[in-house]
């Protein structure tokens, strides 16, 4: 058994089966032991595969969509001084996108990278380690925060932007028993030298609404339908709105729309684990080894970000987006670099319904 694996178990003896939100967290998170902790190789080698990872072109396409909302934005404040553009980015991994953003803003965008504020959001120190590393040409110009609370205001646009955060984010699984009509959580227990699936009890719960559901939708579902729910996720998005006076919200992301949640196929939920690009459905083996992520629920998000003031401008998928932006630069090509053969085959990958176009999409919010 692995240390991460006995401290999991320690606090199962100790508490109770958890939920399988808290194992997760700790699979993933735990400082030194969980997955996210310790130095991965991304990419076609590595453990896992983002749009990042496939070359330079992402983080050049958004670059060039930032610019053109900042641009349209209102440049002028009182005084008659430009204002700044302020990037806060979360989900920073190894720091490779923020490389790829900065160096397209200081050859392509000069008057703006004067100017530039580029936040990043990241709790673990280790994490902030490896990014200073990636991003040490560019030391003056980036600040790290532990959370939103720490996020300097400065008078201008705020683009707040993630990718793959959410579907990393810890999740609560509920399942469905047709026989009393009523949701259950999954919780994760101990047995036989092992993690077990277990219901969990009401004074085991979290406080937190189960999944709501039309009434005729809930007479047809079939018993043990399960599917996952992500608080962590509404409420992060709820705080990153808070911080906005004007800009945008951006997240890019594999998800679905809530009712897409509800078919049969996805009759266990859409939580999987990940090893070297292998997809597994038994989420509670070797804590720490393997990724676990879920899709993300767009229609909450979006939900959130309205509650709280914000308007909805697209929830799009990858290839429509980037299709929209690749259009914006053939009117200014000037303004982009040249379209060569490498950044062809990148932009082939980021679209192509085979690839990442049709599982990802992108979910845009402003003030």
């Amino acid at each position: 058994m692995t240390s991460l694996a006995s401290k999991i178990r320690e606090e199962i003896d100790r508490d109770g089966a958890i939920s399988f939100a808290r194992f997760m967290e700790m699979a993933l998170y735990s400082p030194e032991l969980g997955y996210y902790e310790r130095q991965r190789q991304i990419g076609q080698k590595g453990d896992f595969f983002t749009s990042a990872s496939v070359g330079n072109l992402f983080g050049e396409l958004l670059a060039f969509q930032f610019a053109e909302w900042f641009e349209k934005s209102a440049v002028e404040n009182a005084k008659g001084q430009k204002k700044c553009l302020q990037l806060v980015e979360s989900g920073t991994h190894n720091g490779q996108l923020a490389l790829d953003i900065l160096r397209w803003f200081k050859q392509f965008r000069p008057e703006i990278f004067q100017n530039l504020n580029y936040s990043i959001l990241e709790p673990s120190p280790r994490h902030r380690d490896w990014q200073q590393k990636t991003l040490a040409e560019f030391s003056g110009q980036i600040s790290w925060h532990k959370d939103f609370s720490e996020i300097p205001r400065h008078p201008g646009f705020t683009i707040v932007f993630s990718n793959e955060l959410f579907d990393a984010m810890p999740i609560h699984r509920f399942g469905w028993d047709a026989k009393v009509k009523t949701w259950f959580e999954w919780g994760v227990g101990w047995k036989e030298d092992n993690f077990v699936w277990k219901r969990l009890s009401e004074n085991q719960r979290e406080p937190m609404p189960y999944p709501q559901l039309a009434p005729e939708l809930l007479a047809v579902l079939p018993d043990g339908f399960t599917t996952e729910i992500c608080p962590t996720a509404s409420a992060w998005w709820k705080e990153a709105a808070s911080i906005l006076d004007s800009g945008k919200l951006v997240a890019i992301d594999y998800g679905l729309r809530a009712e897409e949640f509800l078919t049969p196929e996805r009759s266990h939920g859409t939580a999987r684990a990940y090893f070297q690009h292998r997809v597994t459905a038994d989420l509670l083996a070797h804590p720490g080894e393997q990724d676990l992520t879920a899709h993300v629920d767009f229609t909450a998000l979006q939900e959130a970000g309205e509650t709280a003031g914000l308007q909805t401008d697209a929830l799009v998928s990858q290839t429509k987006f980037f299709m929209e932006v690749l259009g914006k630069i053939a009117k200014r090509p000037e303004k982009f670099g040249e379209w060569n053969e490498k950044r062809a085959k990148q932009f082939q990958t980021l679209t192509h319904p085979q690839h990442l176009g049709r599982s990802f999409r992108v979910l845009i919010q402003s003030r």
